[in-house]
């Protein structure tokens, strides 16, 4: 006799194991795929992004140090376009110039000076430096570039012979009237100034970055962030590829290995104005220090997201079915009346958003017969109340709505008005430009009865061209009525346009007051149809308030 099949525990045969189970596998597979598929792409666009950034910091202070040698570069030769030849053999006279020239443009903050034509001294400085007249400058770079060229001339960084101060010197010729050269200025600036090179001297990268600003044709460090390379010499060729590539005039990205052996990541970019090029420098370990975050915080976060997706699981999948349960709940309310008629909230598109979905498809179509059902309904009340021409109330409307005013003016003792309106003139219209002209002039009638009258007012039509205007809740209703009577014969005198006819027309108006005691709605109706036709006999176009004469 073979042994029964051994059968699993129920809970290892339910819905909410399976799916536990499935999520576990799709965790792992997730951690797997990030670690050997996304993560090397994301090293890669980490390091692509590091570099694009190194690169676009030391094109911008390029472009920065370009902008200021340059704006230097043009003042020296503008003072040696502007300076006086008369005032090399007026020396209090040079000096003068140099000190307002020196305030009005500061770029050169150690001040500006003018050697003579043979570089054996100094005709004039500003401000004076110790022991800077007394120096020869026949062997200067920069003096003998100014004498060489027409254009204004950088000289090679160094400290000051007379302060020991690193410093740079620009200069230009000065000419006489013959194009002859007589005289040389120069200006000064000192490198770590406030204004000049202080950017690469005081900013930093990171917290081991740093930048260089280096001078391929002297092999000399110009400026740098460590102070203690500022003036140095630049590395013999092969001690580093890097740094050979660039001095030959490599602009890009790159790592290199500094002296220190720390690695780097390097850009170089240009300052055209000198000859110059700009290193900013970062260390590897810093510039890709996400890379390696991110890899740690894949590996050591892996069993917390897999403890994380056991423990929320487990909370949620017992609650998975809930929403069918209260949906069945909900229905059993509005099916006893408990609750009325209406579609049920759907939080997830699955199996039993589905079953929400259709029994929302059958309210939304029983809510659309019972919608329809009302409009139907509000639409026919309207019809019975309102003038389907005009859409202004109808007979009834205005009687019920005239019961109301004659009870509240004998409860409250306020007054109101009834002005009988009659069309002057509509009758021709009608026969002559046919029933459609007639009915578009009717509705104009009645948006112009309508127009300046307030929400307690009704403006009726009883039918054919007679309008009734109702005015409750006021304190003097002669007056008011006579002016509503006077602003509708003025509204009516305009010209009615319709299909290109100007048509005229006019009105008589009735006007019948009641304060006081209720009367019947039919009397005071009859009142103003009375005075209204005593406002025809008296030549139409007029208004007349309804009086005891009127009725004998």
């Amino acid at each position: 006799m073979s042994k029964p099949a051994m059968r699993l525990p129920r809970y290892f045969q339910t819905l909410t194991f399976r799916l536990i189970l499935f999520g576990v596998c799709l965790v792992i597979f997730s951690i797997g795929f990030r670690l050997l598929f996304v993560l090397p792409t994301l090293q890669e666009q980490v390091r692509e992004l590091a570099a694009n950034q190194q690169m676009a910091i030391a094109t911008y202070v390029a472009h920065d140090i370009d902008h200021k040698v340059g704006s230097r570069l043009a003042l020296i030769g503008t003072l040696a376009g502007e300076l006086p030849t008369s005032h090399l053999e007026q020396l209090p006279l040079l000096r003068e110039w140099l000190r307002r020239h020196q305030h009005i443009n500061p770029l050169f903050n150690s001040g500006l000076m003018v050697v003579a034509a043979d570089g054996r001294g100094l005709l004039g400085e500003y401000p004076q430096v110790p022991g800077r007249a007394e120096l020869d400058y026949r062997e200067a770079d920069w003096f003998q570039a100014a004498l060489r060229s027409d254009q204004p001339a950088i000289g090679k960084a160094r400290r000051g012979r007379a302060t020991g101060d690193p410093l740079i010197i620009m200069a230009a010729p000065v000419r006489d009237h013959n194009g002859k050269t007589v005289a040389v200025i120069a200006g000064v600036a000192l490198l770590n100034a406030p204004g000049f090179l202080d950017l690469i001297q005081e900013t930093r990268i990171g917290a081991g970055g740093g930048f260089l600003l280096i001078s391929p044709r002297d092999q000399l460090f110009v400026a740098a962030s460590d102070p203690a390379m500022i003036l140095q010499p630049t590395p013999a060729p092969g001690i580093n590829p890097l740094h050979d590539r660039a001095m030959a005039g490599f602009r890009g990205v790159g790592i290199t290995t500094n002296a220190k052996g720390v690695e780097n990541l390097a850009a170089f970019a240009s300052v055209p104005s000198t000859g110059w090029f700009v290193v900013a420098r970062l260390p590897t370990a810093e510039a890709f220090r996400p890379i390696h975050v991110l890899r740690e915080l894949v590996l050591s976060n892996s069993l917390v997201m897999l403890a994380v997706l056991l423990g929320l699981m487990l909370f949620v999948l017992p609650r998975l079915f809930r929403p069918l349960t209260e949906a069945a709940r909900a229905m059993r309310r509005m099916a006893d009346g408990q609750m009325p008629l209406q579609q049920l909230p759907i939080s997830r598109r699955d199996e039993i958003g589905d079953v929400l979905a259709g029994f929302n498809h059958l309210v939304a179509r029983l809510l659309e017969k019972e919608n329809a059902l009302k409009a139907s309904e509000a639409k026919l009340d309207f019809m019975a109340h309102h003038d389907p021409l005009t859409s202004l109330p109808n007979r009834a409307l205005l009687e019920d709505r005239l019961e109301q005013a004659l009870a509240r003016s004998e409860r409250e003792g306020s007054e109101l008005a009834l002005l009988f309106c009659d069309l002057d003139g509509f009758k021709p219209i009608n026969d002559q430009y046919g029933h459609d002209t007639g009915d578009q002039v009717l509705r104009q009638v009645g948006e112009r009865l309508l127009d300046g009258r307030r929400r307690v007012d009704t403006v009726a039509r009883l039918g054919g061209d007679e309008f009734v205007i109702l005015l409750a809740d006021l304190n003097h209703a002669h007056d008011a009525a006579r002016l509503v009577a006077e602003q509708c014969l003025a509204a009516l005198a305009q010209p009615f346009e319709v299909d290109e006819h100007r048509l005229s027309l006019g009105m008589s108006i009735g006007i019948a007051i009641h304060k006081g005691a209720s009367v019947g709605v039919s009397h005071l109706l009859s009142q103003a149809d009375s005075a209204m036709y005593e406002a025809k006999r008296a030549g139409k176009g007029r208004l007349a308030f309804f009086t005891l004469a009127d009725s004998d």
